[in-house]
C-alpha cells in the first residue's frame, strides 16, 4: 500500500473493535490466572487433607465428598486453562463482535463458577454418600460451557479463511514472479 494513503484505510478493523477485543482477550488471560491459583490452592488443600490423614477427607463415609472436591479441583483448573484459549482466540476473528461474542464470553465465566462450585458445594453437605444440593449447579455449569464452546466454534466455521500473516502475504502466487526463460 502507498505510505500517502490515509491511516483510516491502511487498517483492516476499527481501533474501537481492536481495543474492545485487546479488553476482552486480557479479562479472560486474567481470569485464567486468577482461577488456576484458586484451584491449584484448593489442590495443596487437598493434598494436605490427604498427608495428615484428615478423616474429613480420607474416611471411607467420605469418599463422595473426596470425589466432589477432587473434581472441582480438576475442573477448575482446566477451566483456567479454557480461559487463556477463549483469549488467544478472539485474535483469530476479529469481525466476531456483538452478542454473540458477549454471550460465549458470560457464559464461560458462568460456567467456570458454576462447575467447579457446584462439585465443592456438593462436597460439603453429604448425604448418605450422595452429594449435596451443590451438585445441581453442575449441569447449568455444563450447559453455559457448551454454549461458550459453541458459540466460540461456530465463529471459527464461519470464518471463510485463517487471518493472512504478512510473510504468507508477501509469498502468495499472485506476488510471486517466475523467471522469463531464455533460449
Amino acid at each position: 500500500m502507498n505510505s500517502d494513503e490515509p491511516e483510516t484505510t491502511r487498517r483492516s478493523s476499527s481501533p474501537n473493535r481492536d481495543d474492545d477485543t485487546r479488553r476482552l482477550a486480557f479479562t479472560h488471560y486474567r481470569w485464567g490466572w486468577v482461577q488456576l491459583l484458586v484451584f491449584l490452592i484448593l489442590g495443596s488443600v487437598l493434598e494436605t487433607l490427604h498427608g495428615f490423614k484428615a478423616e474429613l477427607y480420607l474416611d471411607v463415609s467420605n469418599s463422595t465428598r473426596r470425589l466432589m472436591w477432587s473434581l472441582a479441583h480438576a475442573h477448575g483448573a482446566a477451566l483456567a486453562v479454557i480461559h487463556w484459549g477463549f483469549g488467544a482466540s478472539l485474535q483469530y476473528v476479529p469481525r466476531w463482535t456483538g452478542r454473540g461474542r458477549l454471550l460465549a464470553s458470560r457464559s464461560l465465566s458462568a460456567a467456570s463458577v458454576l462447575f467447579p462450585g457446584g462439585f465443592f458445594l456438593g462436597g460439603v453437605f453429604i448425604h448418605a454418600g450422595d452429594p449435596g444440593l451443590g451438585i445441581f449447579l453442575v449441569p447449568v455449569g455444563a450447559a453455559m460451557l457448551a454454549t461458550s464452546v459453541l458459540l466460540t466454534m461456530l465463529q471459527f466455521f464461519r470464518a471463510a479463511k485463517p487471518p493472512a500473516t504478512e510473510a504468507s502475504r508477501s509469498t502468495s502466487p499472485s506476488n510471486t514472479r517466475t523467471p522469463a526463460h531464455t533460449a
